[in-house]
């Protein structure tokens, strides 16, 4: 089963793109890009917001 997971060994700050590239095997690049783009355009503060949230909510990768 497939579970969702803040990446260890690709991260920039939390880890959340890395997590969310490895779990739909996308570029995490693109995904980083595609989030700031979003947080320019909402005003900053719900993707910021956001982010924070998943920062608390989605668990880290465990040791292999």
């Amino acid at each position: 089963m497939k579970r969702l997971y803040r990446s260890k060994k690709n991260r920039k700050f939390a880890g959340i793109a890395g997590g969310l590239g490895d779990y739909y095997e996308v570029d995490p690049v693109l995904l980083r890009l595609f989030a700031l783009a979003a947080i320019l355009m909402t005003g900053f503060f719900p993707g910021v917001i956001a982010y924070i949230i998943a920062t608390f909510i989605v668990p880290e990768e465990p040791d292999k």
